[in-house]
């Protein structure tokens, strides 16, 4: 499949300042994986400017949750890790995550595809039949954020043109494969850009408050976890919960209502069960 090479010319051009959000852009031909190397980056350099961007045309060793790794086709997907030093603190960062998940679901939805999150910001499209842990729906996107001294690095990963034997499991899909139009992933880059940096923006506008900012409405909204049965593995695999998902905490924790009342799940794995009557 001939797959088209980033501008990395003409999106320097749109997405650094004064154009754009931009402080710097970065686009390399193949990398492990763009969060590890930008974490690296910053922790090298406390004085990076932010918010900036690495994007890798080949990811051979992305990582995601629980440590897990994959590879992208080249040129098939956007990889892409953005430095973020959003002006919040406490409880309000752990919303980061999340509004990066909405933020994705946005671009998702911009290109004519329904998008739903699975928390805490695995975005989904919708499939005729179901999947283990996924229910009537398949991945199209994985974000993966990791906090700095000072800052916090945000990772997607979003599957554009792969073809059903380039994807890495059978509960993944891409947005071609989902019916989405005409592809281009420079315009792609460049919405999920404005859109993660005006999500962002939103909280820090708010004071961190999601409730005001609109996003804890969006996100629930996008939820395709809210309202379902699932089973929970805490992170570290030191306990499973399992109930109804209930609601989204201040500090974007899952509250899951359980036979013993209600857990509080920080980090994990979910798996949707059902919907709860």
């Amino acid at each position: 499949m001939d797959r088209a090479p980033l501008d990395e010319a003409a999106l320097r051009r749109d997405l650094l300042a004064p154009a754009g959000p931009l402080a710097w852009l970065e686009v390399v031909e193949s990398s492990p994986s763009t969060n590890t190397e930008l974490v690296q980056r910053a922790r090298q350099n406390a004085g990076l400017a932010a918010p900036g961007v690495l994007i890798a045309e080949h990811q051979v060793a992305g990582r995601g949750r629980a440590g897990r790794t994959w590879e992208t086709p080249p040129r098939a997907a956007l990889t892409v890790s953005t430095l973020l030093r959003p002006r919040l603190s406490g409880p309000a960062l752990g919303w980061v995550p999340l509004a990066a998940g909405v933020a994705v679901a946005r671009v998702v939805q911009g290109a004519d595809v329904e998008a739903r999150l699975k928390w805490p910001n695995d975005v989904l499209v919708p499939a005729e039949t179901d999947a283990a842990g996924l229910g009537p729906f398949r991945k199209v996107a994985g974000v993966l954020a990791e906090a700095l001294p000072g800052g916090v690095v945000v990772g997607i990963g979003l599957n554009v043109s792969q073809s059903a034997d380039e994807l890495p499991v059978p509960t993944a899909t891409s947005l071609a494969l989902a019916g989405a139009g005409p592809l281009d992933r420079g315009r792609l880059l460049a919405s999920l850009v404005h859109e993660l940096t005006t999500a962002v923006a939103q909280l820090e506008d708010a004071g961190g408050d999601a409730v005001a900012a609109g996003l804890a409405r969006e996100y629930a909204e996008l939820s395709a976890t809210l309202g379902t049965s699932v089973r929970a593995e805490r992170a570290g695999g030191s306990a499973v919960v399992e109930g109804t998902a209930v609601r989204i905490a201040d500090d974007g924790a899952l509250v899951i209502e359980t036979s013993d009342g209600e857990q509080i799940l920080m980090a994990g794995d979910v798996h949707h069960l059902r919907t709860a009557p």
